[in-house]
């Protein structure tokens, strides 16, 4: 194949959404109730920061460079920060089952925690998926990984002209991580795909278990929450 044909158009993605989303996500876990998490919050935080750090050395303002420690580094991150999340989680359902702390600040604790869900997985989508964020922009097409999920731009090349410019075929269109967190947040919201469908197995299974997450918090520990403070 010709080398204009195998040229790539899309540009970099900005370091900053993502490094701000992370900083949030942080922050709700390090204000959680005292009840729920002691030591550990902080551990996880200077966990994530320190993989943090190299990170943005590496690709200070866009995604232009990727090494294999980098790539592991990124799926690390994403990875403790679910995990974290998921142990929280554990222990917010202990805590409503025995009916122990103030309901209001379980409440609040599990609007944090939901928040927390949806970031953490929207990372770990946006890192998985096709090689990562900067191979989605570099790498020719043929030579990707497989794609774990399928936007609508993927699919939009014969739609009218105005809806097919932006498609992935016609501009060159990869997701960003603004549109994993748009998916993850419909994903904990409507507990099943919207507009973008999982593809692989480990995307089926990790979306599974955000839907699960999402459906505990907001059917069993928001209403236990609710019902506490009556």
């Amino acid at each position: 194949m010709a080398d204009d044909q195998r040229s790539r158009t899309a540009p970099a993605e900005h370091r900053w959404p993502v490094v701000i989303a992370v900083l949030i996500a942080l922050a709700l876990h390090l204000f959680l109730p005292s009840s729920l998490l002691e030591v550990q919050r902080y551990i996880v935080a200077v966990i994530v920061v320190a993989l943090l750090i190299p990170l943005i050395v590496l690709n200070p303002h866009r995604l232009v460079r990727q090494t294999r420690w980098s790539r592991n580094l990124e799926i690390v991150t994403a990875l403790v920060l679910v995990a974290a999340n998921q142990i929280t989680l554990v222990l917010l359902v202990f805590q409503l089952v025995e009916r122990a702390g103030d309901g209001t600040a379980l409440l609040v604790a599990s609007l944090q925690v939901w928040t927390t869900n949806v970031i953490a997985f929207a990372l770990l989508y946006w890192v998985i998926d096709r090689g990562g964020p900067v191979a989605r922009v570099h790498v020719p097409r043929e030579d990707l990984a497989y794609a774990d999920f399928r936007f609508p731009q993927d699919e939009d090349h014969d739609a009218v002209v105005e809806v097919a410019r932006g498609s992935s075929r016609t501009s060159d269109w990869v997701p960003s991580f603004v549109d994993y967190l748009y998916f993850s947040l419909s994903n904990s919201m409507a507990f099943s795909p919207t507009d973008t469908m999982p593809l692989t197995h480990r995307a089926k299974l990790l979306m599974g278990l955000e839907s699960f997450a999402g459906f505990i918090l907001l059917a069993l520990v928001i209403a236990r929450a609710v019902a506490q403070i009556g």
